[in-house]
């Protein structure tokens, strides 16, 4: 009985933390969405500069990605494919 109740802490944190984290990271993406300053200071952390018309444009792709989680849009399943 002295290690069931470390195991099952461990195991309840652990879930607990994940819901907590995929919350978080999507107040993050909902919160950079809005805010181009933010997403410039990401990209500027990845090595990227971005003009404002690849702002733009990335700010749409996010908006879509958030529409559709798990799924490209159509017309982008579509370039990926090859042509006989």
């Amino acid at each position: 009985m002295n290690i069931v109740w470390p195991i099952i802490t461990l195991v309840v944190g652990l879930i607990g933390g994940f819901f907590i984290g995929v919350y978080y990271l999507r107040r993050q993406m909902t919160t950079m969405q809005n805010d181009p300053e933010m997403l410039q200071k990401v990209a500027k952390q990845m090595g990227y500069n971005l003009n404002s018309k690849q702002m733009q444009r990335a700010q749409q792709m996010m908006k879509n990605g958030n529409q559709q989680p798990g799924r490209a849009p159509a017309a982008n399943r579509a370039q990926g494919r090859k042509r006989k």
